[in-house]
């Protein structure tokens, strides 16, 4: 939806000249659980906090999050970010939950002080930077419309309040579903709850919604009808679908993750990437790959992932909090736990663990082993079956493997231990003390044979198997 003739004065208003508060005091009974609505995660972030963290990006005067139950969890999410707290004791509508941000929002100066005002929900976290400053410009436009609301045109409107528009982009009507008619529901332009508000005005505003509605509730949209009393002409703006798109549900959060994957992995497309099933790859909110990196399918990457240009990820690998270097290799079948850290060239194999662990240019752990708090040298070779025994019950210890050191097949090294550059662990050994630079070490119980002995066995076990 274009502003038309009534376009803003131009750039995006100082940043110190607005505030946002973001609504975050539902129940959201039909989570069906314990943890509060907008803390679920989407791509391991909470709602809350993808929401936030747009806002921070604009650099608002004043941020105010109003919860109500589960104020706790939310309080200790927040703890130490610098954001006001404010608490609705008792759900009475969103006009309501704004209303008791005034504290908050105005401190000792009073609602004079508070510029235009950002109003956003804790569970529709995906609005973006670009959009929220269209709002706060258009608020600012010549024709001062007091409020600038943010509507979508969904696929499926569900239980949306309608915007209905007169001339141009001027609102005619806001309505809630519930209390729309037959024609006003057919109506696709949605209300998404967020808005742009005159700060000077909000709260005078506010105290003039009434609750004469089905729900009997004070409606935010309500301010609409209040400021076109007072002769102003407020406004729509047209957002993506995705950015209006809340959660009430487990299947709507369900949905969203879906669609917040299937951007994220055309995104990687269009950076260099190469996705060989995108459908089946999973990413972080803060995965990075590089330019030709290629993931294979069946990927899940957790948070803190970093992939260099041109390493290869194969099928069925679980990847968090890891660096993996210009041309290393993953996988199939890996898991790369925090601290995990792959330098050019690394290579890690199937079934293969690796937790706080650094392999070094070349180093390769090719199958079957476990390597955690330890530092593996450049071309080291760790062999299939190999642990770093790293915890003893109560603390954990490293290990270190010197440059081209070779470790053998199904060896146990007992941190705190360090093996030598180009030493070789024999097969099997059990190492429990340094192995100095280029020496060899077994360490495993002395092989006996006794002649004859397997046969005499088997004929035994046989005659027993006979009388039966």
């Amino acid at each position: 939806m274009e502003m038309g003739a009534n376009a803003c004065h131009g750039a995006f208003m100082n940043q110190a000249s607005f505030s946002v508060v973001v609504l975050a005091a539902g129940q959201g009974t039909r989570m069906r659980s314990d943890r509060h609505k907008v803390l679920h995660p989407i791509a391991d972030k909470p709602m809350l906090l993808h929401l936030l963290d747009t806002v921070a990006s604009l650099g608002a005067a004043r941020r105010v999050v109003v919860v109500g139950k589960g104020r706790e969890q939310i309080e200790a999410a927040l703890d130490g970010s610098g954001i006001a707290i404010s608490y609705q004791a008792e759900q009475r509508g969103t006009a309501h939950a704004v209303q008791t941000a005034a504290d908050a929002l105005s401190g000792s100066a009073g609602a004079q002080s508070v510029g235009p005002v950002l109003i956003l929900y804790g569970d529709t976290p995906f609005v973006t930077e670009a959009t929220l400053r269209r709002m706060l410009d258009r608020l600012a436009a010549r024709d001062d419309p007091g409020v600038v609301v943010l509507a979508s045109s969904p696929d499926d409107g569900k239980s949306y309040g309608r915007v209905i528009l007169g001339e141009g982009d001027r609102i005619a009507k806001m309505v809630e579903y519930k209390d729309a008619s037959v024609d006003e529901r057919a109506v696709r332009l949605c209300n998404s709850g967020m808005m742009a508000v005159d700060g000077a005005k909000l709260f005078g505003w506010l105290d003039q919604v009434g609750n004469d509605n089905a729900g009997h509730e004070y409606y935010l949209p309500d301010v609409v009808m209040v400021a076109m009393r007072e002769g102003r002409h407020p406004v729509a703006i047209e957002g993506e679908a995705f950015e209006t798109a809340g959660v009430n549900s487990r299947a709507e959060l369900a949905h969203l993750e879906l669609d917040w994957q299937r951007r994220r992995r055309e995104q990687a497309l269009e950076e260099g990437a190469t996705l060989i099933d995108p459908e089946s790859v999973w990413f972080s909110h803060d995965t990075r790959l590089g330019r030709d990196s290629t993931i294979e399918p069946h990927v899940v990457f957790g948070p803190g992932v970093t992939i260099a240009d041109g390493a290869v990820i194969h099928a069925f690998c679980h990847i968090e909090g890891a660096t993996i270097a210009r041309g290393s290799s993953v996988g199939p079948f890996a898991r790369l736990r925090p601290g995990a850290v792959l330098e050019t060239g690394a290579r890690v194999g199937n079934f293969v663990e690796v937790k706080n662990a650094t392999l070094g240019p070349g180093a390769k752990a090719n199958h079957l082993s476990y390597i955690g708090d330890a530092s593996v040298g450049r071309h080291a070779n760790i062999g299939a079956g190999t642990i770093t025994c790293n915890y003893d019950g109560f603390f954990k210890y490293r290990t270190t493997i010197g440059a081209g050191a070779f470790i053998g097949s199904n060896s146990a090294l007992v941190a705190p231990v360090s093996i030598g550059a180009g030493a070789i662990v024999g097969a099997g050994s059990v190492v429990t003390k340094d192995v100095a630079d280029g020496e060899l070490t077994i360490a495993r119980a002395k092989q006996k044979g006794f002649a004859g002995w397997a046969a005499r066995f088997r004929v035994s076990q046989q005659a027993r198997k006979d009388l039966k």
